[in-house]
């Protein structure tokens, strides 16, 4: 069975469908399939409609569509009151209203923790490897960027966020010394859980599509050594640290742990 199919839902888009079936390398859906032969043969679509990009299953009882939208109801409440400088996210990156850093975030994903960061003022390199998540991530960003004059806030969030399709730790091997960023973040794929009760719909397309980050130990090792202040790595309250490398400290909440490994001191 095949993985992803597009499915261009108009034809105003088919020059965008082609170029996402040859970067993908998959196959652009046959109109005249049938819904039990499209389940049988694929196991997700991405739905290219005037609404941008999505991510659905096949089997549409799974869960609905994975879509990247940074203008959503929940990702605007979260910039306006999510707590500013005093959520975790922040006081482990280090920003302050003297200091807002340069990141590299190793494991884009969806960009949401990304996205957090540049809404607090800090300059945001994004790094995904999986060619659908980064399509995924693209097409979001995209939208904020055209939706910019009518929303500046987000335009500009958005203009401090840059895009990277490739391997982190190729792009770590590849920087220079006045590339190097201030801080790293990283956010490896949390192991699957073996509990009944049902993951994230993102997790779920995500662990079928991109699997476990196996390489993320060494990705910590080679961000020990490129970060100016510090590497940051987001853990599952429950998980061990990774690389079994024990952090400088760590922020704990409910569900999620910030394990911050500190290099120097930040600068005032």
């Amino acid at each position: 069975m095949s993985t992803i199919v597009i499915n261009c839902k108009n034809s105003l888009h088919s020059e965008h469908a082609n170029r996402l079936a040859k970067v993908l390398c998959c196959p652009i859906l046959d109109p005249d399939l049938s819904i039990e032969a499209k389940q049988q043969m694929f196991e997700y679509e991405l739905v290219l409609d005037d609404h941008g990009l999505a991510l659905w299953p096949t089997n549409t009882k799974l869960h609905g569509a994975i879509r990247c939208d940074f203008s959503s109801a929940a990702n605007t409440h979260r910039r306006k009151h999510g707590g500013g400088n005093g959520q975790a996210i922040a006081k482990a990156i280090g920003v302050s209203t003297r200091f807002t850093p340069r990141v590299l975030d190793l494991t884009a994903g969806l960009g949401v923790d990304g996205f957090v960061l540049a809404s607090l003022g800090c300059s945001v390199t994004l790094i995904e490897r999986n060619k659908v998540v980064h399509s995924l991530l693209s097409d979001g960003l995209e939208r904020a960027r055209q939706t910019a004059s009518m929303d500046t806030a987000l335009g500009t969030i958005v203009g401090r966020i840059s895009l990277v399709r490739q391997d982190s730790s190729e792009f770590l091997a590849l920087l220079s010394p006045e590339e190097r960023p201030d801080i790293v973040y990283i956010d490896p794929m949390f192991p699957e859980r073996k509990k009944s009760a049902k993951v994230k719909k993102e997790m779920q397309a995500f662990h079928s599509i991109v699997g476990p980050d196996y390489d993320s130990s060494d990705l910590l090792a080679l961000a020990l050594d490129q970060a100016k202040y510090r590497v940051v790595v987001k853990r599952s309250v429950s998980a061990e640290w990774l690389g079994d490398l024990k952090p400088s400290y760590s922020l704990t909440g409910k569900s999620t742990r910030f394990d911050v490994f500190a290099l120097n001191k930040l600068p005032n």
